[in-house]
């Protein structure tokens, strides 16, 4: 087992939010957040296309399980502290390179409350756990060109804007361009003391 399984806190509040490891119980949430934000989801992730049923829900949360044991990637369940049984999103953190101290975050919200700074806050508090709990040198936010308020989301935490990787992800049988961002160790610690 990794040793940031064991440092990595099961949940993390915020504000507004609550984050907490995906649990089994959070499948019947989970799918109904996802199929009320199919349409909008669908454009961008290639996990969010055809069906997204309770089977599927089960598999994502023991996958998310399994990684978080082995300390390869940690996924949360994002809930608002006044309504914490429903899924309004999901957010993660995950290497990307461990010799090079590299991961990158990703997160959506569902469809009903995206706009509000859901996923600036949720994305925002993984930075601390990563750069310190993960001993990150570099966050990466890749994010399908066209989507507007995920690149305002990189934009709000201060990540820079550093290029096009082309054709990287397929999504709806099309190749999709990514917008690449990334927020240095040296640039978070900046903004954590202003």
């Amino acid at each position: 087992m990794n040793p940031v399984f064991h440092s990595m806190p099961p949940t993390v509040p915020t504000e507004r939010l609550r984050l907490r490891r995906f649990r089994s119980g959070d499948a019947r949430p989970l799918k109904e957040a996802v199929e009320e934000s199919m349409p909008e989801l669908s454009l961008w992730l290639p996990w969010a296309q055809g069906l997204y049923g309770m089977p599927q829900a089960r598999l994502f949360i023991k996958s998310s399980n399994r990684s978080w044991r082995r300390g390869r990637a940690f996924d949360f369940s994002v809930t608002l502290k006044n309504a914490p049984g429903r899924v309004v999103g999901g957010v993660g953190i995950w290497y990307t390179s461990r010799i090079q101290r590299t991961g990158e975050i990703g997160y959506w919200v569902r469809t009903d409350l995206t706009g509000k700074g859901v996923a600036t806050e949720a994305a925002g508090a993984l930075l601390g756990l990563g750069f310190e709990t993960m001993g990150l040198h570099r966050i990466l936010m890749r994010i399908g060109v066209g989507n507007h308020p995920s690149r305002r989301v990189a934009e709000k935490l201060g990540f820079s804007y550093e290029g096009i990787a082309r054709e990287e992800i397929l999504v709806r049988g099309r190749w999709m361009d990514h917008e690449v961002y990334s927020l240095l160790e040296q640039e978070w610690q900046r903004c954590k003391t202003t």
